[in-house]
């Protein structure tokens, strides 16, 4: 993501302005997306899609509330706001239509022998981090790929700092034993 967006537009989405909320939406879209595809493993492409619509809607509607001078940058709150989005998602099962994770963009491969391993590492990755409990994931996710602190992990999913740490402690130590045992079980 290439930073922020500018504070001129960020002023009038936070009046209501139809084409700074839609700048605001594009500027971060690739971002919630990502977050969202990661949080919802394991459910089909439209249910992605739903709650990133779902959290961008929530973004519009409590953007007046945003305080530019406050704590958090405006992405840690949208992306605050995706989280919590994801997590009642779901907790609600609304949208708990279980379908085979999407194998992910067809590329034409250099290094065929290459590809495949990256591509089964990933459904491995993929695989193990749909087994983690939502909160463990969503901690994993901040932090790996949005590159939240402990203190904005906390806030956005709304537990104690040394609950975030013990949670990310345990999704990593998950994941590695998941990887671990697969690998035993390849050379087996």
């Amino acid at each position: 993501m290439a930073g922020e967006i500018d504070e001129l537009t960020l002023a009038r989405a936070r009046r209501g302005d139809a084409v700074a909320l839609s700048a605001l939406v594009r500027h971060y879209q690739r971002p919630v997306y990502a977050l969202v595809g990661r949080l919802m493993l394991g459910r089909a492409a439209g249910a992605r899609d739903d709650v990133a619509q779902e959290s961008f809607i929530r973004v519009c509607r409590g953007i007046a509330r945003f305080d530019p001078a406050g704590q958090a940058r405006l992405s840690t709150w949208i992306l605050t706001v995706t989280t919590r989005t994801c997590l009642n998602a779901l907790r609600d099962g609304r949208r708990a239509e279980a379908l085979r994770p999407d194998p992910g963009p067809a590329v034409a491969p250099d290094d065929p022998e290459r590809s495949a391993a990256e591509r089964q590492l990933r459904l491995r990755v993929e695989a193990a981090m749909a087994g983690l409990p939502e909160e463990m994931r969503a901690v994993l996710v901040l932090r790996a790929y949005h590159d939240f602190d402990y203190d904005e992990i906390a806030a956005a999913v709304g537990v104690e700092l040394g609950t975030v740490k013990s949670r990310l402690a345990r999704a990593r130590a998950a994941l590695r034993d998941v990887l671990t045992e697969e690998n035993s079980l390849e050379r087996a």
